[in-house]
């Protein structure tokens, strides 16, 4: 059986490598978006773990909110990377520092 430490444990562990992505990764966006979103998939793990084991379905519907703002997150980056990368043909991190006003 599944417990709560076990599922907590997962959470853990995913969010500690999308914050060593994020640490370790600093010349490609995409990867970075991606560890935010890994980011937000062990918060997810948490409240769903959460609700379960209290009995309480608040934290499920919490849940779509996040993946809501996640998706949404997720459209706006890859645009505004499409963007960049017509304009100055590559998406690195470093390359974004020129666009300040």
């Amino acid at each position: 059986m599944i417990g709560l430490t076990h599922v907590l444990a997962l959470s853990g562990i995913l969010f500690s490598i999308a914050v060593a992505g994020v640490f370790l990764n600093r010349k490609n966006i995409i990867v970075l978006l991606m560890c935010i979103e890994l980011m937000l998939l062990a918060v997810n793990f948490n409240f769903v773990a959460f609700s379960r084991f209290l009995g309480n379905i608040d934290g499920q519907i919490f849940v779509f909110f996040i993946l809501t703002v996640a998706a949404a997150e997720a459209a706006i980056g890859l645009a505004i990377l499409v963007v960049l990368f017509r304009e100055r043909r590559s998406i690195d991190v470093e390359d974004l520092d020129t666009l300040r006003g």
